[in-house]
C-alpha cells in the first residue's frame, strides 16, 4: 500500500499536472516506438521468414507483463492466418512442454533476456530442436545468445516515474509482435474474407460474412407468379407471423421478374379504388428490381440498401432464380461505422481501391424507396 506521504503527494497533483504527466508518458512511448522503427533490421526479416515458413505452430512465451504481450501476439497471429498458441514458461517446466512439437517455432519475449523462467526453458527448447525468435533489449543476453534470430529492442526508458514498471518496454514488444504478425499476414495474401473465417461473431463477422448466411430463406418469404392479379397475389401470400414488406414475383421459368412492396400497395389504394386489385400484378410490380448474387458479401448488400434507399434485396442464383431476401430490419443492428471492419479493408490494397468502406445506413425517418 502507498504510504501516507505518497497519498498526500498523489492528491497534490492538479488536473493540469495530471494531464501533463499523462501526455509525457504517451510522448515517451511514442518516441521509443519511432526509434525502434528505425532500429529494425534484417533480423526482423529473418524472423518474418521463419514464421512464414514454419510447418507447425508459432508458440509464444514470456513471463509477467511480457507474457501478456506474448498472449496478445499469439492471438494476433492466429487471427491473421498463422497458427499460434501461448505457452506459459513456468507451466512449461511442469509438463506443458508436451504441447511443443519439433515442427513448431518459439517466439519469446523478455526485456532483460535474463528472466529466470525463460532461461530455464532454453535447454528444453534446444532439446526439441525448435527454432527460437527472441524479442529482447540486447543481443548479449542469455536469451538472445540462444536464439536463432533476435529482434533487438535496444535501451528503453520506462515511462513510469520510478523507471521500473514495464511500460515503454511492453509497448515496444507489442509493436514488434504486431509487426511480425501483420507482415507475415500480408505475405500470405490474407484478405478480409479470410479474416471473416476466424471472426464469425460480432459486427465485424457479420460485415464480412455472406448474404446466404443472413438472408430470409425462400420458405420464409412471400413469392408469387407474375401472371396473377394483385388480389390473387395478396391472397396467395397471406402468411402468419413476421414477414417481409415485399413480395417477389417470378416468371414461368421461376426467374425473378419483379417485386411488389407494401408501400406500393398503400400508394395504389390511396390513388385508386379497390378495382386496382383486379389488375395484373405484372403491370403494377417494379420490373428488374435490384438484386444481389448468392455468395456475395453481406457488406455489398448493405451498401446497395444504403445507396438505393431500399428495404428489401432479393438474393438470386446465376440463372436469376430467387433464393431468399435480405431485409433491412435484419441488418439494421450493424453500426454505421465499424472501426475494425474499416481497418481490415484498409489493410488490403485490392479492397482499398474498390471504393468507400464506411457503411452509412438510411435515415430511419426517411421512407425507403422502391427496390
Amino acid at each position: 500500500m502507498m504510504s501516507t506521504d505518497a497519498n498526500a503527494a498523489a492528491r497534490s497533483l492538479t488536473p493540469f499536472e495530471q494531464l501533463r504527466y499523462a501526455r509525457e508518458i504517451v510522448r515517451l512511448e511514442a518516441a521509443a516506438l519511432s526509434e525502434l522503427a528505425m532500429r529494425l533490421d534484417d533480423e526482423l526479416c529473418r524472423a518474418v521468414d521463419l514464421i512464414f515458413q514454419v510447418r507447425g505452430s508459432v508458440i509464444t512465451t514470456g513471463m509477467g507483463k511480457a507474457g501478456l504481450i506474448a498472449q496478445k501476439t499469439a492471438a494476433t497471429l492466429a487471427s491473421t492466418g498463422s497458427r499460434s498458441h501461448y505457452l506459459h514458461p513456468g507451466e512449461a517446466l511442469h509438463g506443458d512442454l508436451g504441447r511443443l512439437h519439433g515442427d513448431d517455432l518459439v517466439l519469446a519475449f523478455s526485456q532483460s533476456g535474463e528472466t529466470e523462467e525463460i532461461v530455464r526453458l532454453l535447454p528444453s527448447l534446444l532439446d526439441f530442436g525448435v527454432e527460437l525468435i527472441a524479442v529482447t533489449a540486447h543481443r548479449e543476453s542469455t536469451l538472445a545468445r540462444a536464439a536463432t534470430v533476435t529482434v533487438e529492442l535496444g535501451e528503453l526508458r520506462e515511462a513510469c516515474a520510478l523507471g521500473l514498471a514495464p511500460s515503454t518496454s511492453t509497448t515496444a514488444m507489442l509493436a514488434v509482435g504486431d509487426a511480425l504478425a501483420l507482415v507475415v499476414s500480408r505475405m500470405r495474401g490474407f484478405r478480409p474474407e479470410d479474416f471473416a473465417r476466424f471472426h464469425p461473431g460480432g459486427s465485424l463477422g457479420r460485415h464480412l460474412s455472406r448474404v446466404d448466411d443472413h438472408m430470409r430463406l425462400l420458405t420464409a418469404c412471400r413469392v408469387a407468379r407474375d401472371d396473377l392479379t394483385l388480389r390473387q397475389v395478396l391472397v396467395a401470400c397471406m402468411r402468419p407471423g413476421r414477414r417481409s414488406g415485399a413480395i417477389m414475383l417470378t416468371s414461368r421459368e421461376n426467374r425473378l421478374s419483379g417485386i411488389f412492396t407494401d408501400s406500393d400497395l398503400a400508394r395504389l389504394l390511396e390513388a385508386h379504388s379497390t378495382e386496382i386489385l383486379e389488375r395484373p400484378i405484372a403491370k403494377l410490380m417494379t420490373r428488374r428490381p435490384s438484386t444481389i448474387a448468392s455468395g456475395a458479401a453481406l457488406r455489398e448488400a448493405i451498401e446497395i440498401l444504403r445507396q438505393r434507399k431500399i428495404s428489401e434485396l432479393p438474393v438470386v442464383d446465376a440463372a436469376g432464380v430467387p433464393l431468399g431476401l435480405i431485409d433491412l430490419t435484419d441488418v439494421v443492428g450493424l453500426p454505421p461505422e465499424d472501426a475494425d471492419f474499416a481497418q481490415a479493408e484498409r489493410s488490403h490494397p485490392a479492397v482499398e481501391d474498390g471504393g468507400p468502406n464506411v457503411l452509412i445506413y438510411p435515415n430511419s425517418a426517411a421512407e425507403p424507396k422502391r427496390s
